[in-house]
């Protein structure tokens, strides 16, 4: 972890949620696996994972870090109008027929955001990323988000003792967007919870019951517009978000 010390602080992230066309999306991840991360990471942002979806064959889910709300703009910019997006653009642009699924999001609190892992190592993983990241979704009610989140953090405490690993808490962003060529949802707002498991028998050895009783929990609280929604995503070879061996606990 101490290679990664330098990269922290990113309080505005999106959780982009792609639709790609059928039977591509094992194309789609090489494309992004090997041209995207490193890019990004340059222009001073951060690919945290990205993620294929079970259970539904065209979905590719991301997150991606900025330090502030201003940097947001600049490094898009930087990228989508650069040399590396012009040469491959046309490629994964006819692969990617829906890319307007996009949270806005902030730490809920600022010494509290994504884990940022260390790049996953092409000799010592040469399998790649492992492990199952969870995403659980809780759509608020507009008013109400200092009050859920607060339902949120108490409810969340049942993971501890679970095996899981707690990647972040994130909430919505309410500001313009300032890069409006990437669109952002606007029908917020949103609480999202990030964590990772190692495998399917911790997935299934008492973690699943505790999600199954937050979801409960919370939406029986009075303060979510709908169901709470739960994404279970497997990580690319060269996701840093996965689960790592000797990682410490949060």
């Amino acid at each position: 972890m101490e290679s990664v010390q330098h990269l922290r602080d990113f309080q505005v992230v999106e959780f982009r949620r792609y639709t790609v066309a059928a039977g591509a999306r094992a194309r789609f991840v090489r494309y992004f696996d090997t041209y995207f991360p490193e890019a990004f990471e340059q222009l001073g942002a951060m690919v945290f994972g990205q993620f294929t979806e079970r259970g539904n064959p065209d979905r590719f889910t991301w997150l991606r870090g900025f330090h502030d709300l201003n940097a947001r703009p600049i490094v898009n910019a930087a990228f989508y109008y650069g040399p590396l997006w012009k040469e491959h653009r046309a490629k994964v642009n006819a692969i990617l027929p829906d890319s307007d699924d996009v949270l806005l999001l902030r730490p809920l609190h600022a010494d509290g955001g994504i884990t940022v892992l260390p790049a996953v190592d092409p000799v010592d993983e040469a399998d790649g990323a492992h492990g199952i990241v969870v995403a659980q979704i809780f759509a608020v009610r507009p008013g109400d988000e200092a009050a859920f989140a607060q339902r949120a953090e108490a409810a969340l405490a049942r993971y501890r003792g679970t095996g899981v690993r707690s990647a972040g808490v994130l909430v919505t962003l309410d500001v313009p967007n300032n890069f409006p060529q990437l669109p952002i949802r606007g029908d917020g707002p949103w609480l999202v919870w990030l964590g990772v498991v190692r495998d399917q028998a911790m997935l299934h050895g008492g973690f699943s019951a505790a999600m199954d009783a937050v979801e409960r929990s919370l939406a029986a609280s009075g303060l979510l517009r709908g169901a709470p929604e739960r994404v279970l995503m497997d990580p690319t070879p060269r996701s840093r978000l996965r689960w790592l061996d000797g990682q410490p606990a949060p």
